[in-house]
């Protein structure tokens, strides 16, 4: 079946959508951050602890299970399992921050339990601690189906290309949220319901997708390229995970990974209430204008991807798209303060944009390069569990660093230094590749 375009192309598009409005419901209260914390009563520290919650289960090990159950059950299963979690814990958080909920007496008494969190906060977390298993175990779900379906063909390109179209979920929930929160009279619950029912149209597809992979195994094996007993050789076990953990490239790949997103995702959370401090206008307006950071990613993440399939660099890219990402953090901390324009804004924006995608263009088709697919799974969910241990904190560090300062100066400069760090371990992965030859710098299609 992944001989044919429609049908390789189709299973990019059912995958691809869910990924899209996955990441609608992870930023869908981003541009709503000065009415949320208005209608809820919370403060840029509920709001941070909030935001860090997506990653804390990941981070305390269900990515690590996930791999587990990636690579032993395989991408049906586990692609139906993650898109099950998002829309569970998308009704979680939605029950959390609708204005009924707060006048229920378990609500008054989640105000009083445990941490000092509003009742709110408590529940929208638990949601978004669940939909954060579902989305970041999707993430690698993903990548591997790609990796199944395109093998040997445009991997790089379709890879690119989800990430587009993920990334459009960013651009489109900058302008959605805000007109729909004001349709309903300032309601922070309706975007949140809004983007909840198109994780379920998701999980449809997702199910589709499943009966096309079935038909494709089962093609694979009348076709004699594989069969459905697996050998000894080629069957995961636990044991293989040690292949992974004593990896140099693993290692650097990863804490490349966790270096470089955690100062663009955390960043996201924040941006909007960036722009409208430095540039003195209103959120809505600050939200349509940071929408356009993903444009030219969207639009250049499927170029790169192509030219990493035709002509390679792959380790040249990151270590470009480092120095890029660490150049407009720095203007966003003294440049733009100095000179508030909307203009110089956008720019930076804009530019930030072409770093998200340089750096994911060239990551995720790399690490099949550097580890064997029958742990391939469990190599993206460990380094998605990486990756959330700095997403997790990020938030939490930059919404008490903002509470502490008064501004964004000093959270700016923290996001910097990840960009330095980032392009020193570029460097080191492309020395490393180098010397092992890993084929890194090389295109995926093989002439």
């Amino acid at each position: 079946m992944n001989d044919s375009f429609i049908a390789r192309w189709g299973v990019l598009i059912l995958v691809a959508s869910m990924m899209f409005f996955a990441y609608m419901f992870v930023d869908v209260m981003s541009p709503l951050k000065t009415l949320v914390e208005t209608k809820l009563n919370w403060d840029s520290g509920v709001f941070g602890t909030y935001a860090a919650s997506e990653y804390i289960l990941t981070v305390c090990g269900f990515l690590i299970i996930a791999g587990v159950i990636l690579d032993k059950l395989g991408v049906r299963f586990s692609g139906i399992l993650s898109a099950s979690l998002m829309v569970l814990g998308a009704c979680v958080k939605f029950i959390g921050i609708s204005d009924w909920f707060q006048t229920t007496a378990f609500c008054a008494w989640l105000d009083s339990w445990w941490v000092d969190l509003p009742g709110s906060a408590k529940m929208a977390s638990l949601g978004f601690m669940i939909f954060g298993c579902g989305c970041e175990m999707e993430g690698t779900n993903v990548s591997k189906i790609l990796a199944k379906w395109f093998k040997g063909k445009e991997m790089a390109l379709a890879m690119g290309i989800e990430m587009a179209i993920a990334r459009l979920g960013v651009f489109a929930v900058m302008w959605i949220s805000p007109l729909i929160a004001d349709k309903f009279g300032g309601s922070v619950s309706a975007p949140l319901g809004f983007c909840g029912a198109l994780l379920c149209i998701g999980l449809i597809n997702f199910i589709i997708f499943a009966f096309l992979d079935r038909k494709f195994d089962t093609q694979m094996v009348e076709a004699g390229l594989t069969t459905e007993v697996k050998s000894p050789e080629d069957e995961f076990h636990v044991s293989d995970l040690k292949a992974i953990f004593t990896s140099k490239m693993f290692w650097i790949v990863a804490l490349l990974c966790v270096l470089y997103y955690s100062a663009i995702f955390p960043f996201q959370r924040y941006a909007t209430d960036i722009l409208e401090e430095a540039l003195s206008i209103p959120s809505a307006n600050a939200a349509k204008l940071f929408s356009c950071f993903p444009i030219l990613a969207m639009i250049l993440t499927p170029v790169l991807g192509l030219a990493l399939d035709f002509i390679g660099k792959g380790a040249s890219m990151l270590m470009t798209g480092s120095v890029i990402m660490l150049a407009c953090h720095l203007c966003l901390a003294f440049l733009l303060p100095a000179f508030p324009e909307k203009w110089l804004a956008l720019t930076i924006i804009v530019i930030l944009g072409v770093s998200f995608s340089l750096v994911p263009a060239a990551l995720w088709p790399s690490v099949p390069k550097i580890i064997d697919e029958k742990i391939l799974g469990s190599a993206y969910c460990l380094i998605f569990w990486v990756q959330n241990i700095g997403l997790c904190l990020v938030p939490l560090l930059i919404g008490f660093l903002r509470d502490a300062t008064g501004g964004y100066l000093v959270p700016e400069i923290v996001f910097a230094s990840f960009g330095i760090m980032a392009f020193g371990l570029s460097v080191l992965l492309k020395r490393e590749d180098r010397k092992s030859k890993y084929g890194l710098q090389e295109p995926n299609i093989k002439k």
